[in-house]
């Protein structure tokens, strides 16, 4: 546990991101690629939904990813308040943008999806809902760590933004589970017994969802990355606009 903590040294960070970052880069890249393909263009049409079941290849990775870049902001924003280490809060500020792009994207395929199922783009449904107010939080998230100048307190007070959001972020996961109502169909994939999903669709499936995961870790390494950097870059400016004053 103790080695764990190394890495939250933004030197060592900086190493070893510089090592993961192209290699997740590349992988991500060639499962996203491969499993699309793959799914969009070799699975056969549902007997019920037709083709218009193939946008799950998008709906089910982005989804999965704006539920658990949270849970993953949670995370790091509790080391913050509890280890005060910068990496943990600087990763957390990178994944907000990450996890409202994928929060976007769930939404708007899944407003495409339900339209020739359900014959309206939107309903109050509690998941859709419980999403849409998910996607809000990390519009404030971002807003937050903009409006604050100082970078401790802008950790400070989004990371308890981020403990009050996990609320939703929960009903997004769970909310079929807690209302049992509702135009949304249950989980598409679970661990529970029984067959939901043929295998010819589980496959490219399972390739989307591991390239969106390790899209995500890629966005994530670069964007602490550069935020580490425009700190130093800050601290630089700093120190000599105080020499400058010195010598004046």
């Amino acid at each position: 546990m103790a080695s764990l903590w190394e890495y939250a040294n933004p030197v060592k960070f900086m190493k070893v991101s510089g090592f993961l970052l192209p290699l997740t880069a590349v992988l991500a890249t060639a499962s996203i690629g491969i499993g699309l393909v793959w799914g969009f263009f070799f699975t056969p049409d549902d007997f019920r939904q037709g083709s218009t079941v193939k946008i799950i290849f998008l709906h089910v990775p982005s989804a999965f990813l704006a539920i658990n870049a949270w849970a993953m902001m949670l995370v790091t924003s509790l080391i913050w308040l509890i280890r005060r280490h910068h990496v943990s809060a600087l990763a957390a500020k990178a994944a907000g943008p990450i996890g409202a792009t994928m929060t976007l994207i769930a939404l708007m395929t899944g407003a495409i999806w339900g339209q020739p199922m359900w014959g309206t783009w939107w309903v109050w449904d509690p998941r859709l809902t419980s999403f849409l107010i998910l996607f809000l939080f990390y519009i404030g998230y971002i807003a937050l760590w903009s409006a604050i100048e100082d970078p401790d307190t802008a950790a400070d007070l989004t990371s308890v933004l981020c403990l009050v959001g996990s609320v939703f972020a929960v009903l997004s996961r769970y909310a079929a589970i807690f209302w049992n109502q509702g135009l949304h169909q249950g989980a598409s994939l679970s661990v529970a017994p029984g067959e939901r999903m043929d295998w010819a669709y589980k496959g490219p499936l399972y390739l989307c969802m591991t390239g969106f995961v390790l899209l995500f870790l890629a966005l994530v390494l670069a964007g602490t990355r550069t935020e580490i950097r425009a700190r130093r870059m800050q601290a630089l400016t700093a120190r000599e606009r105080a020499q400058e004053r010195g010598a004046g």
